[in-house]
């Protein structure tokens, strides 16, 4: 099969085009028929190494955890799929080695959930790991709810938008943090919009003058130290890029494949609670390019890599 691999860590320049053995189908995976695969900033830091310390990589690498496809050979136990299905997944394991940038994933039926029937397959790839980090955020771990004021950082992103959309249809006011020329966006999703940077705790005050209930934190750093100071008496922060929440009474987030969770979503996006906004397309062969948009970090929804099987 056509793959997108890497021999080695490094950047957008080490992956490579070509082919690779199909995979093996265990007996509790699928046989995907990949029609997408949406690029994430993690499948960026798993390429240049940065979690070596805990996911080891059996070399050659195929990256890539989001996907979209079509079921066209169940494991010997998997009665939940058949041929034919159309499956969306988050198809993360805990090593690195066979990922979604290919013709055909082996996908561990856990990991996996059917496709909203309104998406398109370019949305659907888009929604798995951006839908749960938000979900699994805004639910397991902040509890937001009805009245809540939720402040989310980077609100016109990948996790940032799915967070927005989720909060508002938990019952709450969101004040959603983006550059200006992003600011319609945010609005349009259902946030207030205020620009990040300097003077960024004056502004939310300005919107929230008791504070916020929760913070959703995406970017880590000054920005997640200002945040806290922005929370009101009871409030809770939790943060998916920056381990140091904890310190500040938080909660670090790693997403994981939940079926549960990510049927939920595909509810919700059948009932039209959310959207996905696919920001790019690029054909398989191109996903260097496709990773290298993806580490400009002003993308406004997903960058989504495609394989053509009309060719």
């Amino acid at each position: 099969m056509k793959a997108i691999s890497y021999r080695r860590y490094g950047g957008p320049e080490v992956l490579e085009y070509g082919e690779c053995p199909e995979p093996k189908v265990g007996p509790d995976s699928v046989l995907v028929k990949v029609r997408a695969a949406a690029v994430n900033p993690v499948d960026c830091k798993c390429r240049e190494g940065y979690l070596d310390a805990f996911l080891d990589a059996v070399f050659p690498v195929i990256p890539g955890w989001d996907v979209s496809g079509v079921v066209v050979q169940p494991g010997v136990s998997v009665p939940e799929f058949a041929v034919g299905d159309e499956v969306m997944g988050y198809v993360r394991e805990d090593f690195l080695s066979r990922g979604t940038f290919a013709e055909y994933v082996a996908a561990p039926v856990r990991t996996l959930a059917r496709k909203p029937r309104n998406l398109s397959f370019e949305e659907a790839a888009g929604l798995p790991l951006a839908g749960l980090t938000a979900y699994q955020v805004l639910t397991h771990a902040l509890s937001v709810g009805h009245g809540d004021t939720l402040l989310v950082h980077a609100a016109a992103g990948g996790v940032g938008s799915m967070a927005v959309q989720l909060a508002r249809h938990f019952g709450a006011r969101v004040i959603g943090t983006a550059s200006e020329s992003s600011h319609e966006y945010v609005r349009d999703l259902g946030a207030e919009p205020v620009t990040y940077g300097e003077g960024l705790a004056d502004r939310v005050r300005a919107l929230a003058p008791d504070g916020v209930q929760s913070v959703f934190d995406t970017i880590g750093g000054e920005t997640l130290t200002v945040s806290a100071q922005l929370l009101a008496e009871g409030g809770r922060i939790a943060s998916i890029a920056d381990g140091t929440v904890t310190t500040l009474g938080g909660r670090y987030v790693f997403v994981r494949p939940n079926p549960a969770d990510l049927y939920r979503l595909s509810e919700l996006a059948e009932e039209e609670v959310i959207s996905v906004h696919v920001a790019r397309t690029f054909p398989l062969e191109k996903t260097a390019d496709a990773h290298r948009l993806n580490e400009e970090g002003h993308t406004r929804g997903k960058i989504v890599v495609t394989v053509d099987w009309e060719s």
